[in-house]
C-alpha cells in the first residue's frame, strides 16, 4: 500500500522560490518504479540553474526537483530485480542497472505536477529501479546522499574526463560540492599542484584541507595571473570549470597546455557562448563537457563508498548544515551567497 500524499517542493515557476505542498501519489507502482522514503537529500548547483532558467525557458512546469539522496526501499512495482524492499539505497540521476521505467504520475491541487525518473525534493519518491543502487544497511545515511551526485560526479571528472596522472597541474575553478570533490580525487591520484579557485574564502580553507595545495580568492586576485604565477610561467595540464561562466571558461582554454585537457562541469547560461581558438584542438588539446562524470553507479558508487568506509576519502566535513524541507529556500539563498563551505543537506 502506498502513501495517499507526501509534502514536497514544487517548481511552478522560474526565478520563483520553490512551493512546499501537499502532493498526491498514484495508487499502484508501474512497471520498473521503486517506493522510497527518502532520508536525506542534497542541493546540486543544476537545481539552481534549473530554478534560474539557466538552460531557458522550462516546459515542464510545473514539477518536482532533487537528484541526489539516501532512502529506504518501501515498495516495488513489476519486473524490478535490481532492488527490494527495505534496501538502503543511493538515490542518483546517471542511468545504473535495471528498468528505466515511465516516470511518476503525481497530483497537485487536483492536477498533475510532472517528474522525471528521479524527484529528491519530497518525503517519498518514485523512481526507475535504474535511479536507485543499494549500499550496506549500516551505511551512513547523511554520506550516503552525497554520492548520488557530488561524490560520484567529482571523482569522476578526475577519473574518467580528465585522467589525471601523477604529477599533473590541476586547476579546479569554483569550490562548491562537486569542485571539493574534484580536488579530493585529484589529490588522491597525486596531481600537483592542484589549484583551488572561488569566490569565497570558507569554501577555499576547505579545499585546503582536501587536499589543494594552492588556492585562490577570484574576488580578491587575478586568477589568471596568480596561476601563473604559481606555475612559474608554465601552462596547467588540467582546467576544471565549475562555473559555467564564458570568461573563465575562454581563460582556462588559454592557460591549458598544447595537449591538457578542459573540462566543462558548469553549464553557460543559453545564449552565453565561448569564443576560442579551435586551431589546439586539432593537435591534442581536448575542450570536453562533462555528463556526471560518466560515472557507472552501479559500479562506482560501492567502490568509492569502499573509500569512506576505510577513512580514505573525507566526507563527513563536507556536509555544511542541516535543513527542513520547509526551509529549502533558505538553503538554497545560502548556497548562492556562498554562506555554506560545502553540502547542505534537506532532512526528510
Amino acid at each position: 500500500m502506498l502513501p495517499k500524499t507526501m509534502k514536497a517542493a514544487i517548481l511552478v515557476e522560474q526565478r520563483q522560490p520553490l512551493v512546499i505542498d501537499e502532493v498526491e501519489l498514484p495508487p499502484q507502482l508501474e512497471v520498473g518504479q521503486a517506493l522510497v522514503k527518502v532520508h536525506h537529500t542534497g542541493i546540486c548547483g543544476s537545481q539552481l540553474g534549473e530554478i534560474a532558467g539557466v538552460k531557458g525557458p522550462d516546459a515542464y512546469l510545473p514539477h518536482l526537483m532533487g537528484h541526489e539522496a539516501s532512502g529506504t526501499v518501501k515498495a516495488v512495482g513489476p519486473g524490478v530485480k535490481h532492488v527490494k524492499p527495505e534496501d538502503v539505497v543511493v538515490l542518483h540521476w546517471r542511468k545504473g542497472a535495471g528498468i528505466q521505467a515511465d516516470p511518476p504520475s503525481y497530483l497537485w491541487q487536483g492536477k498533475r505536477v510532472n517528474a522525471g525518473w528521479i524527484t529528491t525534493f519530497n518525503e517519498y519518491a518514485i523512481v526507475s529501479e535504474n535511479r536507485c543502487t543499494a549500499i550496506p544497511s549500516d551505511s551512513d545515511l547523511e554520506v550516503a546522499a552525497l554520492f548520488g551526485c557530488a561524490v560520484t560526479t567529482g571523482f569522476g571528472v578526475v577519473e574518467n574526463d580528465a585522467q589525471v596522472r601523477i604529477g599533473e597541474a590541476v586547476v579546479v575553478f569554483g569550490a562548491g560540492g562537486i569542485g571539493l570533490n574534484i580536488v579530493q580525487a585529484a589529490s588522491m591520484v597525486s596531481a600537483y599542484p592542484i589549484i583551488a579557485v572561488d569566490l569565497f574564502n570558507s569554501r577555499l580553507e576547505l579545499a585546503e584541507q582536501l587536499g589543494a595545495t594552492h588556492t585562490i580568492n577570484s574576488n580578491e586576485e587575478s586568477a589568471e595571473a596568480r596561476i601563473q604565477e604559481i606555475l612559474g610561467g608554465n601552462l596547467v595540464d588540467v582546467f576544471i570549470d565549475n562555473t559555467g561562466s564564458p570568461k573563465i571558461i575562454e581563460t582556462g582554454y588559454l592557460l591549458t597546455k598544447g595537449t591538457g585537457r578542459v573540462i566543462l562541469v558548469g553549464v553557460p547560461q543559453k545564449g552565453k557562448n565561448i569564443s576560442i581558438y579551435s586551431l589546439p584542438l586539432h593537435f591534442g588539446k581536448r575542450l570536453t563537457g562533462s555528463q556526471g562524470g560518466q560515472c557507472q553507479p552501479e559500479a562506482d558508487i560501492p567502490r568509492y563508498y569502499k573509500l569512506y568506509q576505510h577513512n580514505r576519502i573525507q566526507l563527513k566535513g563536507l556536509i555544511s548544515k542541516h535543513y527542513a524541507l520547509d526551509q529549502i529556500n533558505e538553503a538554497m539563498d545560502a548556497m548562492r551567497n556562498g554562506d555554506l563551505a560545502g553540502r547542505c543537506l534537506i532532512n526528510l
